[in-house]
């Protein structure tokens, strides 16, 4: 199957921000006097948008808080801390640089636009990506599918020669509910929270960002 458009998932697909996210919701609880959390519990709450990262680990630290007067607390924190320790999975470059010679590339995410933006930037991404739509966003979080199509409507590429890649179930949710085809990638760090039924739906699963160079139609031909 050759794609035209290639919409990838920014947070455990693009770029791996374990790190800096439970920075982030430390400092942020921190301020309410609650010990930090283990990283792979923050890890685990990501892929639904911020306020939800707020709000489950508000819960996991027993702060009895508001999530949306938490809210500006954990941004305010991430801020400071987009792309300290936060890298690109290996491949990731040259792979935007070739599917971005071919295709249209998109960035959906939950995460909200200003950082979303600032990250794309700085870890040398925005070159090679034609559109970018966060969570906060008049077109809703993922897996509503308004972002998605949006982008679509966009491309000037139809949903049938589209590709939606992700590392969590949200992102299979996300296609589905747009009527494209999903590719989960398995390197990611949401991966490990897939359920079968969601394994299920993805067309493909890539070990590595480079498996979306097999969709491609050979330039050399």
């Amino acid at each position: 199957m050759i794609y035209r458009h290639f919409v990838l998932d920014l947070d455990g697909t693009l770029i791996d921000s374990r790190q800096d996210l439970a920075d982030a919701a430390n400092a942020m609880l921190a301020t309410y006097d609650a010990s930090p959390l283990p990283v792979p519990d923050v890890v685990a709450m990501v892929g639904e948008g911020a306020r939800t990262l707020v709000a489950r680990a508000l819960t996991r630290a027993g702060v009895a808080a508001d999530p949306d007067q938490a809210l500006p607390r954990f941004l305010d924190a991430y801020d400071t801390r987009l792309t300290a320790t936060t890298t690109l999975y290996a491949g990731v470059a040259p792979t935007l640089a070739r599917l971005h010679r071919q295709a249209r590339v998109s960035v959906l995410t939950n995460k909200p636009q200003a950082p979303t933006d600032t990250i794309l930037s700085v870890l040398g991404m925005a070159a090679f990506v034609d559109s970018a739509i966060g969570g906060d966003t008049p077109h809703g979080r993922k897996p509503s599918p308004g972002a998605l199509r949006a982008l679509i409507a966009g491309s000037g590429v139809p949903a049938h020669e589209t590709l939606m890649v992700g590392d969590s179930w949200v992102d299979v949710a996300t296609a589905t509910a747009a009527g494209v085809d999903a590719c989960l990638a398995a390197y990611g760090f949401g991966y490990a929270g897939v359920d079968a039924s969601h394994r299920a739906q993805a067309r493909w699963t890539i070990e590595r960002v480079d498996g979306l160079l097999l969709f491609l139609l050979d330039e050399h031909l």
